[in-house]
């Protein structure tokens, strides 16, 4: 009898421990697939909330989320919150950041080949430069990434580059003569720059308003649409629309992030990526012709018949120093 009541009782012990096991994986699907996981994935950026890169990314978490089924969203931190775009990138390279749309300037210092955007006056219009992502020379840099612990997945359009004066329009080139000009950091704005007898200051994006009110600088390299999201238009009187270069940030993850993710996961984030840019690219194009609008109802002094004949001397020192890396020369041959 003794026997039989340890028998039971091992038994009934044994179903318990049965019952406790498949009941503690609430989550488990009926053929013994667990879940698909979760991710709330961070991008970072330099750019303020309301400009065209920053809406880009937000329109990336919106397209994640609908695509996912809501598994997957992303965070966006403008601003430089998560740092410099130096920090970014590390970040991004130990995968303690997931996303960033890093400036081509930037990118470019780290990988010579993104310098063939920069080359000046490349092309018409900013339309005719966003078709251009899709072409085999910009998948080739964005390939050249993956050697930095990076996945390069586009490039996002802010608009072409022009010159904005605290006063006194610029009509020719002699006209920079000895300017202060603020620049972003990078070589070939720096040679492009100083081919012109300006005197190119760089700057980080933040200290460019106090600057120019207060004559630190004379000017700006700058696109519409972070001249408008900085309020520049308050404090400089004329805009010079030169259309000297175009200027993409360069989007890409963390190769560990994205190496963690199943192959249909990474589809999903790709795809996501592409219809945010496909999209964000559209909306650049549209702001420039709004961001132009908004400007010529502040009463700026709008100069837009820049004979560009008088920077080719310049252009083609910098076509020839560059086409060196055949990525580059692929690119400029394919667009003049």
């Amino acid at each position: 009898m003794k026997k039989n009541k340890a028998l039971f009782t091992v038994l009934f012990v044994s179903m318990l421990l049965l019952l406790a096991a498949c009941g503690g994986n609430e989550g488990a699907q009926s053929d013994g697939i667990s879940d698909e996981q979760t991710y709330n994935f961070r991008v970072s950026l330099v750019t303020p909330p309301s400009h065209g890169w920053t809406v880009t990314a937000e329109k990336f978490n919106e397209e994640l989320q609908a695509r996912s089924d809501g598994r997957m969203s992303a965070e966006v931190f403008p601003s430089e919150q998560l740092g410099s775009e130096a920090d970014m990138v590390q970040q991004m390279e130990i995968g303690s950041l997931d996303f960033g749309f890093i400036t081509n300037a930037y990118m470019s210092t780290r990988s010579e080949s993104l310098n063939a955007w920069f080359m000046p006056f490349l092309f018409e219009n900013l339309e005719e430069a966003s078709q251009v992502r899709q072409s085999e020379e910009a998948k080739q840099m964005l390939a050249e990434l993956e050697s930095q612990g990076l996945v390069g997945l586009d490039f996002s359009f802010a608009g072409e580059r022009h010159v904005l004066m605290k006063s006194g329009a610029i009509e020719d080139p002699s006209d920079l003569a000895g300017k202060k000009l603020r620049i972003i950091g990078n070589p070939v704005m720096q040679e492009f720059w100083t081919g012109l007898g300006v005197s190119p200051t760089p700057m980080p994006l933040g200290e460019v308003y106090s600057s120019l009110q207060t004559g630190v600088i004379d000017g700006i390299d700058i696109d519409l649409d972070a001249l408008v999201s900085l309020n520049l238009q308050e404090i400089a009187d004329d805009l010079t629309l030169t259309k000297h270069m175009a200027f993409p940030s360069v989007v890409v993850m963390s190769q560990e992030v994205f190496n963690s993710l199943s192959a249909e996961d990474q589809e999903i984030v790709k795809e996501a990526m592409q219809a945010a840019v496909d999209w964000g690219v559209e909306d650049a194009i549209q702001r420039e012709e709004s961001n132009l609008a908004k400007l010529q109802d502040a009463g700026l002094t709008i100069i837009d018949n820049v004979d560009t004949s008088a920077f080719t001397s310049v252009q083609e020192d910098i076509y020839s120093k560059y086409s060196s890396n055949e990525i580059i020369n692929s690119f400029i041959e394919s667009n003049q």
